[in-house]
């Protein structure tokens, strides 16, 4: 059973996009300076619609997670985390750590983490968070 995907709107298209080009794409307001996520056309602080789309560092750290032990069908047999990461810029994130075992004693809070974009379709690549070589 194939992954269940999201369906880019006009609003979310430019971060898919991006995720499709290997780049976390967020948005910032021109006239308060606030970064945010998940996309929208105006600013989540001031209600501007004077926002800029650019290219994060795709830095975090591992702000709070789960280990998910009875997956879904679609997401596979083994135990995954969800997690919200902390995005270096400042919003915050739903994701999913990979590249560690999904244990508490692995998945440790503040913890620094790396974007990695997992392609599951020509047009939706997923952002994905992995420890951060240091």
């Amino acid at each position: 059973m194939p992954r269940a995907l999201p369906m880019p709107t006009p609003e979310t298209q430019h971060f898919w996009d991006g995720c499709r080009a290997g780049e976390l794409r967020l948005q910032r307001c021109r006239a308060c300076a606030e970064s945010y996520f998940p996309p929208r056309p105006f600013c989540p602080r001031c209600a501007s619609r004077d926002v800029e789309v650019y290219r994060a560092s795709g830095k975090a750290t591992l702000y709070s997670y789960i280990i998910n032990h009875r997956p879904r069908p679609d997401m596979g047999t083994e135990p995954h985390s969800i997690a919200v990461v902390a995005l270096a810029e400042g919003p915050r994130m739903m994701t999913n750590i990979i590249g560690c075992p999904q244990t508490p004693e692995a998945l440790l809070l503040d913890m620094p983490l790396e974007v990695t974009f997992q392609a599951e379709s020509d047009e939706i690549s997923l952002p994905l968070f992995q420890p951060a070589e240091r």
